[in-house]
């Protein structure tokens, strides 16, 4: 079994502190009314989720990107190309509404994680990655999922 290294998990870890806090804020009114109070209004609920989960999905792109330089020719055309899905999903996808943005974000990190097992097929990721990717995406739809469904 491939265990995922103590840094990539701790790191990977609090990188899901504003995904957790929107949807502890969203379902706990007190919580909601504190952190707005003392950390402004955008950085509660779905807001704060859908801000982050939209550069999250960016930065993915980069590390993505940078599985691709593992390779060269026509894998890494594809994988350059492929690369770029993310961020430009959150570009052109996270706006009309938080409804609508947390949705298309939740498509965005399945779809990341489809991205994210093809590069892991050619064998251009560390042995765990997918362990850890697979581990984060199931928090972060659950997360987006309270602003969206509740």
């Amino acid at each position: 079994m491939n265990r995922i290294p103590t840094a990539p998990l701790l790191l990977g870890l609090a990188g899901l502190i504003p995904f957790v806090w929107g949807a502890a804020t969203y379902l706990n009114g007190g919580l909601q009314a504190w952190g707005a109070e003392h950390l402004g209004p955008r950085f509660v609920g779905p807001y704060v989720q859908l801000f982050y989960g939209s550069v999250i999905l960016s930065f993915m792109s980069g590390v993505l990107w940078g599985f691709a330089t593992k390779t060269s020719g026509s894998r890494a055309a594809t994988g350059y190309a492929l690369s770029v899905l993310p961020a430009l999903w959150a570009f052109f996808m996270t706006g009309g509404g938080p409804v609508s943005a947390g949705m298309n974000l939740i498509f965005g990190f399945a779809g990341l994680l489809i991205l994210d097992a093809a590069f892991s097929v050619w064998g251009l990721t560390p042995p765990w990655w997918m362990r850890l990717r697979s581990l984060l995406t199931v928090v972060v739809i659950a997360c987006l999922s309270v602003g969206v469904f509740l």
